[in-house]
């Protein structure tokens, strides 16, 4: 049975906000919405300005009541569906593959389906953990980042496999392409936490939060920019993406914690790139059953030593 929908939010616009684009004013003033939600609201009519229904060219008038009617929560459920997986170990107990960038980890709004998830229902039988939308997942990579990911097959592997995760009992190593010149060896060990005000983003500028701790070390020099190797101590939320970005390196490519390109050439290969340049490399661990050390190691995937050569060239 479909859940009803939220009750209204209705705000007062003011002087500041006139003339910008109403989904974006939106965005800003409602962190409790995504802007990808808003906009999908906006598309469906669920939101009005002073009695009118909003398109996404709507312009913010100063003063204006906005209406926004939340839809209901999306019912999901996970399906088998027959997509691609490149595995590098599987026993009765666990997955090991290398997730290609663009691949969403598990279905969520917005996601419904064509996730791993979905690839591994059709691949194998994949239980353990509480969330029925995340069967065996015991860590995640983000949508556009490649690499090497494990997922348990039974509740034994995966109570095991969360431990080592949550105790930092893993050997964990990413590649990335990062703007400017970064250290040749540096550890940043800081706190993270939510941004205060971008609903999407973290922070290691904060007072409060979780302790964070990534190792780097510059592995070669490249133009305007350079190829690293961060080691993972800790394991938190776009950890080494905030990490590089608050230390004014940020990863090549990432929307989100990226800034404006001035050169050139690195802009057109961030372009060309469309996604941010990280590459989980390396995962180390023992096995949860049997105990015996278990090492994957993969290299980037095209678009990544794409973008590396060409940044190589004089």
């Amino acid at each position: 049975m479909q859940e009803s929908a939220p009750s209204p939010k209705v705000i007062t616009l003011s002087e500041d906000d006139a003339g910008e684009r109403l989904d974006r004013v939106l965005a800003r003033l409602c962190p409790e919405f995504s802007r990808s939600a808003l906009q999908r609201w906006i598309d469906q009519g669920r939101v009005e300005q002073n009695g009118e229904v909003a398109s996404r060219k709507t312009k913010a008038l100063a003063g204006s009541e906005v209406w926004i009617h939340p839809a209901p929560p999306e019912q999901m459920s996970a399906e088998p569906q027959d997509i691609p997986l490149e595995v590098l170990f599987e026993d009765e107990h666990l997955i090991v593959l290398d997730k290609p960038a663009g691949l969403v980890v598990h279905p969520a709004p917005g996601h419904p389906e064509g996730t791993l998830v979905n690839a591994l229902l059709y691949h194998a039988k994949v239980h353990g953990g509480a969330d029925p939308l995340r069967p065996g997942i015991v860590h995640r990579l983000d949508k556009d980042t490649s690499g090497v990911m494990v997922v348990a097959k039974n509740p034994l592997a995966h109570e095991r496999l969360v431990e080592m995760f949550q105790e930092h009992r893993l050997e964990r190593a990413y590649l990335a392409i990062v703007c400017g010149r970064p250290p040749r060896s540096v550890t940043y060990d800081t706190l993270h936490g939510r941004h205060p005000t971008h609903r999407k983003k973290f922070t290691s500028k904060r007072d409060r939060g979780r302790r964070a701790v990534t190792h780097l070390e510059t592995v070669e020099l490249l133009h305007g920019s350079a190829l690293v190797r961060c080691t993972l101590q800790t394991g938190r939320t776009h950890q080494i993406r905030v990490h590089l970005a608050d230390h004014g390196h940020p990863v090549l490519g990432d929307a989100l914690y990226g800034k404006s390109i001035g050169d050139p050439k690195l802009r057109r290969v961030s372009q060309e790139l469309g996604r941010q340049a990280l590459h989980a490399t390396l995962l180390a661990f023992d096995h949860p059953i049997d105990g015996r050390p278990m090492r994957f190691e993969t290299e980037p995937p095209e678009d990544f030593r794409r973008a590396l050569e060409s940044l190589r060239e004089s």
